[in-house]
């Protein structure tokens, strides 16, 4: 059985902790002002405010370019987590302290909140497009779907960047992960909003004042995440005879 750790604050205030979380927090702010941002701009270029086939694909392709690119800029300091789902499965399979994956989430949905104000304030949109369920889907439906693909997005972050056995997978992670970004976006885009990040949901809510269905987006990230870490951690890196802790990313 995996151990999740608590943490202390002396761990959690060092400076590399710090640091940490100031590579989070730019790194978040950049992948949700690219990612909202293609969607506000989609939005300009076309009379129809809703997403069709070819904005869906360019959504899904900028939120994939954007979370690579994330990744790789803060891999080496924070792990390049950008999200709150991540470090909480992770947390759960041991990579991080409980009390360092809270500061993650403080700086990750700061970030995502600064970014949604600069859009506002250089775009001069008179709103942040938000993450909402379609029509004739309920909550339980929209938690599912959210529950899968961030199964899907955290499993893939185990098996590419978290494992000790990874080897030259450690390499490609960033770009792995992105795919897959962008092919659940592709594939629940138009159902639930293919969020799989609590953080890049929270910004728009609060910048936009609706933050009616925003818990949607927090439970069922946070629970595909946990699930995806209690697999991952317990079935495959618990029976490694080495502690499933990676320096490389947490």
């Amino acid at each position: 059985m995996v151990k999740i750790a608590f943490g202390s604050f002396g761990d959690s205030f060092s400076v590399g902790s710090l640091k940490a979380y100031l590579s989070e927090f730019i790194a978040t702010l950049l992948f949700v002002f690219a990612g909202v941002g293609s969607a506000i701009a989609y939005s300009k270029l076309t009379t129809d405010a809703a997403l069709d086939p070819p904005g869906l694909v360019a959504v899904a392709v900028a939120h994939a370019f954007a979370i690579i690119v994330g990744i790789a800029m803060a891999a080496n300091i924070s792990g390049g987590h950008l999200n709150p789902a991540v470090t909480f499965g992770l947390a759960i399979g041991g990579n991080i302290t409980i009390l360092t994956g809270i500061f993650y989430w403080i700086v990750q949905c700061l970030g995502s909140i600064v970014a949604c104000l600069l859009l506002k304030y250089v775009t001069s949109a008179k709103s942040i497009p938000t993450h909402g369920l379609a029509s004739g889907m309920n909550a339980l439906e929209g938690v599912v779907m959210e529950i899968v693909i961030t199964f899907a997005l955290v499993y893939a972050v185990y098996a590419t960047a978290a494992d000790p056995k990874k080897g030259s997978l450690g390499i490609i992670a960033p770009i792995v992960i992105g795919f897959l970004v962008g092919a659940n976006i592709l594939a629940a885009g138009p159902f639930s909003g293919a969020s799989m990040n609590p953080a890049r949901s929270f910004g728009p809510a609060v910048v936009s004042g609706d933050l009616s269905q925003n818990w949607i987006y927090w439970v069922g990230p946070l629970m595909g995440g946990a699930l995806a870490g209690l697999v991952y951690g317990d079935i495959f890196i618990g029976s490694y005879s080495q502690p499933p802790y990676s320096d490389e990313y947490a």
